[in-house]
C-alpha cells in the first residue's frame, strides 16, 4: 500500500499541535521505519531530519489553506547519487517522495502528505558551469535564481527568466513550476530556457534528457514534458539552461496612471493591438501601491486606481519610437498622467515595488490567497471588472497586480486569520475567479502551478479526454504514485 494519505487541512488540525503524536505513529510504521534504516545506513548523518522542530518548517509551501500533511522524514541531499538511493528506497517500500526547492511556491506543490519522504534539495546549490561560448549553464536544482543571473551576468550573459520569488526561489523549483516573471512577455518563461535535465526516475534510475545543441527534435520532448510537471513525473538533479547575451542598453520605461481599472485593461489591449511588445509591462492597483507604502514608506502615488509600467530595451532609435507608441495608447484609453521617465532610479524603484507587493500586503493581514489566472490580453479589461464585482459579491478585500503584457492577473485575496466566515467567502471568491478566467477562454495558472489549489480548476478546464492522457503519463513514469502524489493530476 503506497503511502499517500489526504493530507489535511491545517484549518483542521494545526500542524504543530499533534506533530509529535503523528510523529510517533509514522514510526510504527513498517514501509516508513524500514525507509529510515535504510537512509540511516546509506547517507551522512546530516542529510536525515526526523525531530518534530527540526521538520516543521518544510511540510508545505507559501499557500494560504493548501492542506498538508506530517512526513516520515525530511532528507537533504547534497549529490544525485544520494536523491536516488532516497528514492529507490522509497519505490521498494512504497513510500510517497515529496521533492522540494526553496518553499516559495503558491500552489502547495510542495506540500507533505502523511508518512512521506520530503526530499529538500536546497543544499544540491552548485553552478556547474557557464559556457560563454555556447552561451548556457548547468546547475544543481538549488542554485537561487538571482545566483545564477548574477553569474550569468559575470560573463556577459543574461538568464531572463525572473519571477518575483527571484531573491529565494531555485531552479528546480521555477523547473517545477515552469516560472515565468516580468520579463516573459518578451523573452519567454522557464520552459523556453531549458535545454536539458537529469532526473532520477521513480524507479530511482538516473537519466538525462533534452540536449546541449541549439536543435534537436530526436524523439519526444521528455525535457519538456518535465518542466512544469511539479515533481510528479521525476526528480530534476541538474538543469542546463540557455543563456542571451547581456542587455546593454539603457531601457526607457512608460508609467501611466489610469482612473479605473477597466481603462487600464484597455489600455493594455492597446498596446498589444498597435503591435508593440516591451521587455516588461506591469499593472499595480491602489490596494498594492498602499500596502508598498506603508510597509517601505516607499512614497508611490496613490491617487489612481492602478498603474501601468512598461520598458522598452530596444536600441535606439527604435526604443524612442516603441516608447512612444506605448504613451499614446495610454493616452488613447484615458490615462489622466503619463510620462516616458528618464529617470532611471526612479524606473527602478516602481519595478522594485512591483516585486514588493507580495510581501507588503503580507504585512497588513494575516492571510494572502494569491491567484494566477491567465487570459487573452484582450479580456484583461472585462476580467479586471469581473473580479472587483466578485470582491464586492463576496465582501472580500482583493488587490491586483499583474504581468499585463501576457495577461496574466495575480488577485490578491486578503483575508484575517481566524476570521472562519471571511475564509469562505474569500475561497469562493477564489473560485469563481477561476471559472471567470475559463469563462473568458483563459487558464487556471499562468506561472504558480497546479499543485493543489487549482486540481479542481484544471479539471474544469481541460477535457476528460485531455486528463486521461495526462494520468496515462503519470502511470506510464511513475506507475508506484510515489513522486508528490495527489498534486497535479491528483
Amino acid at each position: 500500500m503506497v503511502h499517500t494519505a489526504e493530507p489535511v487541512s491545517p484549518l483542521d488540525r494545526p500542524f504543530g499541535d499533534d506533530r509529535p503524536a503523528r510523529l510517533a505513529a509514522l514510526a510504527a510504521d513498517p514501509a516508513a521505519q524500514a525507509v529510515l534504516d535504510e537512509l540511516h545506513a546509506a547517507l551522512p548523518a546530516d542529510r536525515l531530519l526526523t525531530d518534530p522542530d527540526t521538520i516543521g518548517p518544510y511540510v508545505h509551501d507559501e499557500a494560504e489553506w493548501a492542506e498538508y500533511g506530517t512526513p516520515a522524514a525530511v532528507v537533504r541531499p547534497r549529490s544525485t547519487d544520494e536523491v536516488a538511493a532516497v528514492v529507490r528506497s522509497c519505490a521498494r517500500h512504497r513510500v510517497a517522495v515529496v521533492p522540494r526547492g526553496a518553499g516559495t511556491g503558491l500552489s502547495g506543490g510542495a506540500n507533505a502528505v502523511d508518512g512521506c519522504i520530503v526530499l529538500s534539495l536546497e543544499r544540491m546549490n552548485e553552478i556547474v558551469e557557464i559556457d560563454p561560448a555556447e552561451r548556457l549553464a548547468v546547475v544543481q536544482p538549488g542554485v537561487v535564481n538571482d545566483h545564477l543571473r548574477a553569474a550569468a551576468a559575470q560573463q556577459n550573459l543574461w538568464y531572463p527568466p525572473d519571477p518575483a520569488s527571484a531573491p529565494w526561489s531555485t531552479i528546480g523549483g521555477n523547473v517545477a513550476t515552469n516560472a515565468g516573471g516580468l520579463c516573459c512577455v518578451k523573452y519567454g518563461v522557464t520552459r523556453d530556457y531549458v535545454l536539458a535535465l537529469e532526473v532520477v526516475t521513480a524507479a530511482g534510475e538516473v537519466v538525462r534528457v533534452g540536449r546541449r545543441t541549439a536543435k534537436g527534435v530526436v524523439g519526444y520532448d521528455l525535457a519538456g514534458l518535465m518542466v512544469g510537471s511539479e515533481g510528479t513525473l521525476g526528480v530534476v538533479t541538474e538543469v542546463t539552461v540557455r543563456l542571451r547575451p547581456l542587455r546593454t542598453t539603457p531601457p526607457r520605461t512608460v508609467v501611466g496612471f489610469f482612473d479605473s481599472l477597466a481603462d487600464t485593461g484597455a489600455a493594455v489591449a492597446a498596446v498589444t493591438a498597435a503591435g508593440l511588445q516591451p521587455a516588461i509591462f506591469e499593472l499595480i492597483d491602489r490596494h498594492s501601491l498602499q500596502a508598498v507604502n506603508e510597509w517601505r514608506n516607499a512614497g508611490l502615488p496613490e491617487n489612481a486606481a492602478a498603474l501601468l509600467l512598461a520598458q522598452t530595451d530596444l536600441p535606439e532609435p527604435a526604443a524612442t519610437a516603441e516608447a512612444e507608441g506605448i504613451l499614446a495608447a495610454f493616452e488613447a484609453c484615458g490615462a489622466k498622467d503619463a510620462v516616458i521617465s528618464t529617470d532611471a532610479v526612479e524606473a527602478d524603484a516602481l519595478f522594485e515595488a512591483r516585486r514588493m507587493v507580495y510581501p507588503a500586503l503580507e504585512q497588513r493581514a494575516d492571510a494572502v490567497l494569491t491567484e494566477d489566472v491567465c487570459l487573452p490580453r484582450g479580456r484583461l479589461a472585462d476580467m479586471l471588472a469581473e473580479v472587483q464585482d466578485i470582491g464586492a459579491r463576496h465582501d472580500t478585500f482583493i488587490a491586483n497586480v499583474a504581468h499585463a503584457g501576457d495577461g496574466n492577473l495575480h488577485p490578491l485575496i486578503i483575508v484575517e486569520q481566524g476570521d472562519d466566515e471571511a475564509r469562505r467567502r474569500a475561497q469562493a471568491a477564489f473560485e469563481e475567479i477561476i471559472d471567470a478566467a475559463i469563462a473568458r477562454g483563459g487558464t487556471v495558472s499562468g506561472e504558480h502551478g497546479v499543485g493543489l489549489l487549482k486540481r479542481g480548476g484544471m479539471r474544469r478546464e481541460q477535457s476528460p479526454q485531455v486528463l486521461a492522457m495526462q494520468r496515462a503519463i503519470k502511470a506510464a513514469l511513475d506507475p508506484l504514485s510515489i513522486l508528490n502524489p495527489g498534486k497535479v493530476v491528483g
